[in-house]
């Protein structure tokens, strides 16, 4: 199913004053590519990061994008890394945030591992911190708009975990997208490398369409168990973010009106403030998931609505979810 890119118009449609503006923000999410009708490279994402927000610095996370086309294929996902650098090198001689982490892609169940983790190392110039590799996977892929591809049983692979393992020997981080039916495979690797800083991407990406459509709140049951037994691995930290995918269900991609800031807080808070609960403050960090999220909501008016929803935390806790975990967790100092 192709995913509709928003035009700049219809996102100005909803334009809303500031939140704290002086809050210095970490965005530990995002992605770069360029692809007919869908470029999101630097110029774009200024345009968002400097929408009024302070955002200082920002992660990107690997996405498919200006992979090698020749060449063995362990290295293929490096081409990314070198994409990426160049990009980063150009936002540190600019006034827009910096991008100050890189997290490629590579096969954690590959012979080759160590050789890639190598190349990605070289080619990041000292920008390269972790490894995504996709555990998604969904018997409807047909009803999503962004469906996993991963293999069935990827989580349980003895030679993935290996990996897995291998990346904490090494200090790289592990990020997971996965979907919410998922979530007790995600904490049983951790508990299998609980050498490895694992990074649970999107809540787990709860899904709202397809068979899972007028089914949230039994999701949310579930879930809400889910997220509590992940909490219990004390390698895992929390992004929390990314519910604004049209996968998610609630809409807002295929409306005259992007959302609001209200809107989010009054749809989404709840997953919000029960991750929280569950991983405290100091192990959870708010994302924009952008430009995927960008599909429903403009870039100022999201972190509007994180600001809504932290307004009841102390404000050492508005500091860790806004800039200290993922500064900590992706080592940005």
């Amino acid at each position: 199913m192709a995913v509709k890119q928003p035009g700049e118009e219809w996102l100005r449609q909803v334009h809303e004053p500031i939140i704290d503006p002086e809050r210095i923000i970490v965005d530990p999410h995002h992605h770069l590519w360029e692809r007919p009708g869908r470029t999101y490279l630097l110029e774009e994402l200024w345009a968002d990061t400097d929408s009024g927000h302070k955002v200082t610095k920002t992660v990107f996370l690997e996405c498919g994008a200006s992979y090698h086309e020749d060449g063995p294929e362990h290295f293929k996902p490096v081409g990314e890394t070198v994409f990426v650098e160049a990009i980063a090198s150009a936002s540190r001689a600019g006034t827009g945030a910096e991008i100050a982490g890189i997290v490629a892609h590579a096969d954690l169940t590959s012979p080759h591992l160590d050789e890639a983790l190598d190349a990605h190392e070289e080619a990041g110039k000292g920008l390269f911190r972790g490894i995504r590799h996709s555990l998604a996977r969904d018997p409807h892929p047909e009803a999503l708009s962004i469906p996993g591809r991963s293999p069935e049983g990827l989580a349980a692979s003895e030679t993935f975990r290996h990996g897995l393992a291998r990346l904490g020997e090494r200090g790289y981080t592990y990020d997971g997208w996965h979907y919410h039916h998922q979530n007790l495979d995600f904490r049983d690797l951790a508990k299998a490398a609980p050498g490895t800083t694992m990074v649970l991407d999107h809540f787990g990406t709860p899904l709202g369409v397809g068979p899972y459509a007028d089914k949230r709140e039994e999701i949310f049951a579930q879930w809400r168990d889910d997220i509590a037994a992940i909490a219990e691995c004390p390698n895992v930290v929390a992004k929390l973010g990314g519910l604004a995918m049209p996968d998610n269900g609630f809409g807002w991609d295929r409306r005259t009106l992007p959302a609001s800031s209200e809107e989010l807080l009054e749809a989404q808070a709840r997953w919000y403030h029960h991750t929280i609960k569950c991983f405290g403050a100091h192990r959870c960090m708010f994302e924009s998931n952008f430009p995927v999220d960008r599909l429903s909501i403009s870039y100022h008016v999201l972190w509007n609505g994180l600001k809504k929803i932290a307004a009841s935390y102390s404000e050492e806790e508005k500091t860790a979810l806004f800039s200290g975990t993922a500064t900590r967790v992706y080592n940005l100092d």
